[in-house]
């Protein structure tokens, strides 16, 4: 019961945090998208670089516990969803997360835009015997594979001898680094007009 209250309380302030930073409206997404207003993309990758630095910095403090990473699977099908998730953020404004909390704001595009996803959530399981029989979701590059060496990992590095925390931090710091030089807006675009 514990757990299941810190995960309400959680997705609570992030749906809030969501909100708050515009993600719940499409139009923010949509321009970030044709690279008209860069102010989402400009959160999104901060949060993942600071995230970044928060995780594999605190592994190599022995802070955070190496068990609790999880690894998944790479395969052919994560990158044809990723294709078609894509093309569903990019036409409706909305990802799984946004739509979520766009629907708990009271839009009722948002709300269509959840009941069409479990509709295909559920047409994907009916399906999922012939989808595993195409071979699109076998393991490929390792299967579950870091990117580098994790110490006290039970996953092979796709880069044997590097260390996979520093890369981690590397990386979370490129990316926070690419968050404040980013400008806010690439071309000579309107600012976002709030959507009805």
């Amino acid at each position: 019961m514990q757990q299941i209250l810190l995960a309400l309380i959680l997705g609570g302030l992030f749906g809030a945090v969501l909100d708050r930073i515009g993600a719940t409206n499409p139009n923010y997404i949509i321009k970030m998208l044709n690279l008209t207003d860069l102010h989402l993309m400009k959160t999104i990758l901060f949060g993942i670089g600071f995230a970044s630095i928060l995780l594999f910095g605190g592994l190599m403090l022995g802070l955070v516990d190496v068990g609790h990473m999880s690894v998944k699977d790479a395969y052919l099908g994560v990158f044809l969803g990723g294709l078609l998730l894509g093309t569903g953020f990019a036409v409706a404004g909305y990802c799984p997360g946004t739509s979520l909390t766009a629907a708990a704001t009271g839009r009722t595009d948002a709300i269509v835009f959840v009941v069409g996803g479990l509709v295909g959530a559920a047409a994907y399981m009916g399906s999922y015997a012939a989808v595993e029989s195409t071979g699109v979701l076998q393991p490929l590059l390792g299967g579950k594979a870091t990117l580098g060496t994790v110490a006290g990992a039970k996953f092979p590095a796709l880069i044997p001898g590097v260390s996979g925390e520093i890369l981690g931090l590397i990386m979370g710091l490129v990316l926070v680094v690419i968050a404040f030089a980013l400008p806010r807006r690439l071309t000579g675009g309107r600012a976002v007009e709030p959507a009805e």
